[in-house]
């Protein structure tokens, strides 16, 4: 029988067609069982889940496989979910290999139609508030973890035959009876359960009844005889219990002595091997999280609009870096298990209740929405931990590329080339970040009618984007803290009248920000050493050069070859002037100075079009 040339036409055609409806088939049931679940579960944090939008590249916590066929996973921890898990939502999703719904406050019970998804692998639904568990006939054969401790799940546990199963874990719920003995290979699954009984925790045989009103009679005898035999023991055996007593209790004091000298000389060496590598890679300081109780591992407080998908457990487990210690905190660099990096701020001497920490929050998180200052994700508070959150900047800080500290994926290009120490940063660049620094603290203190301040604004809380646009960071923090102890570290930068009367105010930033525009022009850090024990403080330093008329000494040697811009940076350094005198009311504004700079930024736009312009003329 020959094959026909019109059969395999419709097979080239219509095969590839069938598969590819077969595809959008399965992934639209996928969505709609999705849409049904968000409908159904209300949730603190807002999805952004919607039939408009793509499932596998736009919705948070989703995972689909390689071929956009089906959903594998869903990541949902921590984002607020309450209420009942109803059937044929999540149970419908046939692809389905991870669910972490953890960290939430999902009660009832778990439909049966979960824990049954042939492919299930992975199922994560600890620290919730579930009832109990509508177990299946037949559970998913290629489970490898269930988690359920920290719920309120109460009855027995039926017996379980899941031979890949790995991870098993009951704990502290309020579950009764006997442990099925195809379980008790999990040693530590069924703690914080009083009512189980049976290996691995105590005999069932053990449990005590409720005792009757009156001993038995032969319990009675047993007792009277056992009192004879002990007033029978002569004064040897006295003297031997004495003595065996006594040497049973020093040796119980030696072995806590010797418990207690491990434990002080183990944790001296832990909290030097902190301070020596705290600041490498996959280095996992003792004090990170150190104020978290396990109660509390939910109370991450996350932003609306916020993208990220963990939550204060995974931030805790996840491995930590230093990248600074200053005057409000710690600051490190967290690295999730999904590849998620994020910054943490540890905060210290933090001066205020609760509830004006969380209204301080709120201000941060509104001003954080400028493109000119770090965006607040998230906080959490307790009376002992105070954890601030926020996105990871990989370009580094100003600090760093002024002073020679700068990220290695920035090319030369970027910020000019140098065979020495430090590579500089172009007039162009610098003008870039000036300006958008000046923007975000003009945006500070706008909000709050006018009386906002930052307090703190200094090279390195001036953070950078991969474009290199400025950021400021640290926003909102001053009110929060103890101010004595916060003044003596970044003295360059605080105005006269702060270092005496220790008052933050509108204009004593733009002081700060005065001090950090000549450090920009000059590269030299804000205190100067002259001479034996005399330290002159940038300004006072640049107002004598100036005065002196040596002003092309003041700019750094690196700025020297844009003679195109020389009048710019004069025009810079008048605006840095103005910003640091010694009057507040002799200040300019930060909108007058973001206006001034904008000026300045035009000109040089100019200047530039009409050179190019020149260069471009051809000699007839």
């Amino acid at each position: 029988m020959k094959f026909h040339p019109l059969i395999a036409f419709l097979l080239l055609v219509l095969l590839p067609l069938y598969v590819f409806v077969h595809v959008v088939a399965d992934l639209n049931s996928d969505k709609q069982a999705l849409l049904r679940f968000a409908a159904a579960v209300p949730h603190v944090r807002k999805l952004n889940w919607n039939a408009e939008t793509p499932v596998c590249t736009s919705w948070v916590g989703i995972t689909c496989n390689t071929n956009g066929t089906g959903v594998i996973a869903i990541r949902l921890p921590g984002i607020g979910l309450y209420g009942t898990i109803p059937a044929k939502t999540i149970g419908k999703l046939n692809d389905l290999r991870v669910l972490s719904l953890r960290s939430n406050d999902i009660n009832g019970s778990l439909p049966s139609d979960i824990p049954s998804i042939p492919s299930l692998q992975f199922l994560f639904l600890q620290h919730n508030n579930l009832s109990s568990i509508l177990f299946p006939t037949s559970l998913s054969p290629s489970l490898k973890v269930m988690d359920f401790s920290y719920n309120s799940i109460s009855g027995t546990i039926p017996s379980l035959n899941l031979p890949r199963l790995k991870v098993l874990n009951f704990s502290y719920n309020n579950l009764s009876g006997s442990i099925p003995s195809s379980l008790n290979r999990f040693p530590s699954a069924f703690i914080g359960n009083p009512l189980l009984c049976g290996s691995p925790l105590r005999p069932c045989s053990t449990v005590s009844s409720p005792p009757s009103a009156s001993p038995s009679i032969p319990q009675i005898v047993s007792q009277s005889r056992h009192t004879k035999s002990k007033n029978k023991l002569g004064t040897g055996s006295i003297v031997a219990i004495v003595v065996g007593s006594l040497a049973f209790v020093f040796l119980v004091l030696v072995v806590i002595f010797i418990c207690c000298l491990k434990m002080k000389n183990s944790g001296s060496r832990g909290m030097l091997k902190s301070k020596i590598s705290g600041v490498g890679k996959n280095e996992k300081p003792n004090d990170f999280g150190s104020g978290v109780q396990e109660a509390e591992k939910n109370k991450l407080f996350f932003f609306e609009g916020c993208s990220y998908n963990f939550d204060l457990e995974d931030l805790l487990k996840a491995s930590a870096e230093v990248l600074g210690k200053g005057s409000n905190g710690t600051t490190y660099k967290a690295a999730l298990e999904e590849g998620t990096q994020v910054v943490v701020k540890r905060l210290k001497e933090v001066a205020v209740g609760k509830k004006e920490f969380e209204q301080q929050m709120e201000l941060v998180e509104r001003v954080g929405r400028h493109p000119n200052v770090i965006p607040l994700r998230a906080y959490y508070y307790s009376k002992d931990e105070k954890l601030l959150v926020y996105n990871y900047m990989p370009a580094g800080s100003l600090f760093a590329l002024l002073h020679g500290m700068q990220p290695i994926y920035l090319s030369p290009t970027m910020v000019g080339n140098r065979n020495s120490g430090r590579t500089p940063l172009d007039w162009e660049l610098r003008m870039k970040i000036a300006l958008g620094t000046a923007r975000g603290i003009a945006n500070i203190h706008t909000e709050g009618g006018g009386k906002c301040t930052h307090g703190n604004i200094k090279s390195s809380n001036v953070l950078l984007t991969d474009e290199l646009e400025a950021c400021v960071s640290d926003v909102g923090l001053a009110p929060l803290l103890n101010a004595p102890g916060t003044m003596s570290r970044t003295i360059g930068y605080r105005a006269p009248e702060v270092i005496e009367t220790r008052k933050i105010t509108q204009k004593s930033d733009v002081y700060s920000f005065g001090v950090l525009l000549l450090e920009m022009l000059t590269a030299k850090a804000p205190l100067q050493q002259s001479g034996h024990d005399d330290v002159v403080d940038l300004p006072r330093w640049v107002r004598s050069v100036v005065r002196e008329e040596w002003t092309a000494e003041v700019f750094d040697v690196e700025l020297l070859r844009y003679q195109t811009f020389q009048e710019e940076m004069v025009q810079m350094l008048q605006i840095g002037l103005a910003c640091v005198a010694k009057t507040p009311d002799m200040r300019p504004t930060m909108d007058e100075t973001v206006r001034m700079i904008e000026d300045i930024r035009q000109s040089e736009s100019k200047n530039r079009t009409s050179s190019e312009a020149e260069s471009n003329i051809q000699t007839p």
